[in-house]
């Protein structure tokens, strides 16, 4: 009977002259060891890095004339048969056949799989063109079908150069490429000890022995384990403690004499614990071997951090790993919108202490209610950016769905509404895609000034000032038109029609050469409103309640900018938050996406810290712009918004993505594209200016995760990332 407890993924022979048995796969025991028989011999084999402790590879030399191979699993003395393969000529000659010709027949099958879907796209193309324009395409649609088109062929080619993080083969396979990246494994200067709290509740002993293992096997030595039973009525799950007590000093167990559940049971195990950090872990879970080595090295660097966390994913019941998360940097608006923190989690001792370890009455959302409360007490926190936790999805536990605890969405929301308390900070909390969304709220609407630059373009400036009177909800606001030098009879009959019908409609002349830094600052200068809105005259609005939402967030102590999301004509994203040095110096995320779509860890709905936001519309504080000298007018067209937001970085400020406000933006209509030499040579040198200014940000952006690629947001590349840097063009040499 073939073992249950062991995935095989491959298994094969190879070679003709010099034949080697290959077999990797996944264990789910781990004190498992393998047996290799030839012919009934055993066969020496050697065993290789994996991904995981979970994984395994093993390559044997074998003699020609032996006939069959055997493996076997061996766990608690007991052998169980894997796997068997044939040895003969014949087959070694097709496999290695096989291999020959399997790489170019696949590139060939994408070959003419994408020239498929091009010749489908083309024929849909001319089939759209014929029937809406019979090939007379207006010239102001030209942008829009080119755009349109780029994003369609984009999709057809990136299946062949990226991975989708949440699928999970292209997840396996983008694991299985960073085998043999192991660092040696160096001795610190610094070895604090740390104390792995866990508690424990009827767990079987499969899944604790593996939890308790992992840890043990850690390639950083200098820990213990603190389990607190929390009054478990399985017999299996207390005679695995007491076995594991026993034989190992670094293990303390303390026996609840109720259960109290998770909160009460976690303190309890809290409070054996001697080390100067504690990291929190789940019975059932396990760690990636070098997870606490990754921990003291990062607090090597510096001694001061209170809070590390890591990246972590998922195991299902067959040993696979599958959605991970790779996190961002601290992001403070994040946390409140959701624990994007979680697991691999090592804290201070003495703030956890403080602050009282965990809640009663928060269980299910108990990690991120002291998350919440502990990030208040300091700001040394730091994230590493692998994945060192695995996250065991059993049904019924919130690994696998939230809906099976339903109850922790509601512990969740009273655990924001409570940090919104203890900060002295007004808004109502809601719960959206099983997270949570924050409505700041004010008793007195501050004053906000909304700035349009434009030149001439009376139509496209007309539907953006009309959808702003007529469906905005907010009264305590003012449009300030820029004319930047207009000279259209239809523009300054706008103008009139619009000073004639609103009191809160002003215009301020800007009569120079186009330089939108330059313009804005002119127009911010003549404001004394408390907000500042950065518009484009080319968007419309969709949401009514815009400036009242926007300037909820802007109004808090800590927040730079305010960005939204912006839609395409045809309900895509054009803008939902910026990420810094993909495809070059920033690009927005989520280009493409429908407009109802979720998004990657529910970043198209819930609000998420970014780096930056485009000033297609932006909100901050006026005081907050002066404060960082505004816009730069050294940049003239490109790149001053990111400049803008990353002055605000620089001073501490974090910048946030709202997707609660949606706004149609037709992009660049004004302006026109920049196809002359001259502004070729302007964008160019804007672009040297950011990069000299900003290298160290724009290389390790800190809102998004160093695995994601360089060259399309939120994927990963299928080439590794040594490969990438290495025909990456440094912008150090132009």
């Amino acid at each position: 009977m073939i073992c249950d407890y062991v995935h095989v993924i491959e298994a094969n022979i190879y070679g003709i002259k010099s034949p080697k048995f290959v077999i990797k796969g996944s264990v789910m025991k781990d004190n498992s060891s393998f047996k290799i028989l030839g012919d009934g011999k055993v066969l020496q084999y050697n065993s290789l890095p994996l991904y995981s402790h979970f994984g395994f590879l093993l390559e044997a030399l074998i003699p020609k004339e032996i006939k069959k191979i055997e493996v076997y699993v061996i766990n608690n003395n007991k052998e169980e048969l894997i796997c068997t393969r044939t040895n003969s000529l014949y087959h070694r000659v097709k496999s290695k056949f096989r291999k020959i010709i399997e790489k170019p027949l696949n590139k060939m099958k994408l070959f003419f799989k994408t020239i498929f879907k091009l010749i489908t796209l083309l024929f849909k193309g001319i089939k759209i063109l014929w029937k809406k324009h019979h090939f007379l395409v207006p010239p102001t649609l030209w942008k829009k079908y080119f755009v349109e088109l780029c994003i369609k062929v984009r999709g057809i080619f990136y299946n062949g150069l990226y991975l989708n993080p949440m699928t999970q083969k292209d997840y396996m396979l983008w694991l299985e490429k960073q085998s043999n990246r192991d660092e040696k494994i160096k001795n610190f200067s610094y070895n604090p000890k740390i104390s792995i709290v866990i508690p424990v509740y009827n767990v079987n002993r499969q899944l604790l022995s593996e939890c308790i293992d992992s840890i043990l096997k850690q390639t950083y030595t200098n820990f213990e384990i603190c389990l607190a039973d929390d009054k478990s009525t399985n017999q299996e799950t207390i005679d695995t403690l007491k076995e594991y007590e026993r034989n190992d000093k670094r293990i303390k167990v303390v026996y609840r004499k109720e259960n109290g559940h998770i909160s009460k049971a976690t303190n309890s195990a809290i409070k054996i614990a001697t080390g100067e950090f504690i990291a929190l872990m789940d019975n059932d879970d396990v760690l990636s071997l070098n997870a606490l080595y990754e921990v003291v090295k990062f607090l090597n660097k510096n001694k001061k951090l209170d809070m590390i966390y890591s990246d972590e994913d998922k195991l299902d019941m067959n040993g696979n790993f599958r959605d991970p998360h790779f996190k961002s940097d601290f992001a403070p608006d994040t946390l409140l919108s959701s624990n994007y923190i979680c697991h691999f989690c090592v804290l201070r001792k003495s703030i956890v202490d403080e602050i009282g370890g965990f809640r009663v009455g928060y269980e299910g959302s108990q990690d991120h209610d002291l998350f919440l409360r502990f990030t208040e007490k300091t700001t040394n926190i730091a994230h590493i950016p692998k994945i060192l936790y695995h996250w065991r999805m059993i049904p019924g536990s919130t690994a696998a769905t939230i809906n099976s605890k339903s109850y922790a969405l509601e512990r969740g929301k009273k655990a924001v509404e409570d940090a919104l308390k203890r900060r002295k900070i007004k808004g109502n909390v809601s719960i959206k895609y099983d997270h949570y969304v924050i409505e700041y709220t004010y008793d007195k609407e501050p004053s906000i000034s909304i700035i349009i630059p434009t030149k001439n373009h009376a139509d496209d400036t007309e539907i953006c000032l009309k959808s702003i009177f007529e469906k905005t909800n907010y009264k305590n606001y003012e449009v300030v038109l820029v004319n930047n030098d207009s000279n259209e009879k239809a523009l300054f009959n706008l103008i009139d029609k619009y000073k004639n019908k609103y009191k809160n409609f002003r215009v301020v002349d800007a009569n120079m050469p186009f330089n939108y830094s330059k313009i804005n600052n002119i127009a911010v200068e003549t404001c004394k409103s408390d907000y500042i809105v950065l518009l484009n005259n080319d968007t419309e609005l969709i949401t009514n309640d815009w400036l009242k939402i926007m300037v909820g967030y802007a109004m808090q102590k800590h927040i730079g900018t305010v960005g939204v999301k912006l839609l395409y004509t045809d309900n895509t994203v054009q803008h939902a938050g910026v990420v810094l040095g993909v495809g070059g110096i920033a690009n927005h995320a989520f280009i493409g996406e429908k407009a109802d779509s979720i998004g990657l860890y529910a970043r198209l709905v819930l609000p998420h810290n970014y780096s930056a936001n485009t000033a297609a519309c932006l909100m901050i504080s006026r005081d907050k712009y002066n404060e960082v000298g505004g816009l730069e007018e050294e940049l003239m067209v490109a790149y001053n918004d990111i400049d803008l937001n990353l002055k605000l970085l620089q001073k501490g400020y974090y910048n946030i993505f709202v997707p609660q406000v949606e706004l149609y933006h037709y992009e660049s209509k004004s302006r026109g594209l920049d196809t002359t030499k001259e502004k070729y040579k302007r964008f160019m040198k804007e672009q040297y200016y950011m990069y000299d200014k900003w290298k160290k940000i724009i290389d390790n952006d800190p809102f998004y995760n160093t695995n994601f690629s360089k060259t399309h947001t939120f994927l990963l590349d299928k080439v590794r990332k040594e490969k990438y840097e290495e025909n990456k063009i440094s912008y150090d040499k132009l």
